[in-house]
């Protein structure tokens, strides 16, 4: 149950995350953001940031063996890597309407299938 709970949280947290480092660059397309300056789309950014932490930290926290979890340090990220780059491929394919997913991003993505398989493995 904790291997779930970490999961869902680690997808959470890079939902907000995704956004608050791409999120931004639609701004100049929004009414209300499109004359923001630099600060302002930073400090932006930095709330949703702490967000994410709201969710990224309790993931670990759970998550981390050496607090009774079931994931080694390890494990936690290579766990995160791979939801980020699928929370960040479903982003930029929703979000930004211009991204394609072409071959080359299928095959890295099975590398990082396979790494998993490797850090996982006993």
């Amino acid at each position: 149950m904790k291997s779930v709970f970490t999961i869902l949280l680690l997808i959470i947290s890079n939902i907000f995350m995704t956004f608050a480092w791409y999120g931004h660059l639609k701004f100049k397309e929004m009414k209300w953001f499109e004359n923001l300056s630099l600060v302002y789309v930073i400090l932006i950014s930095w709330g949703i940031a702490l967000i994410e932490y709201s969710f990224q930290i309790p993931a670990n926290r759970i998550g981390f063996r050496g607090n009774g979890g079931p994931f080694s340090l390890i494990e936690l990220k290579v766990i995160q890597e791979v939801i980020t780059l699928v929370v960040f491929t479903a982003f930029s394919l929703l979000f930004f309407k211009t991204e394609t997913f072409r071959w080359n991003h299928l095959a890295g993505f099975a590398c990082l299938v396979m790494a998993v398989y490797f850090i996982f493995r006993k």
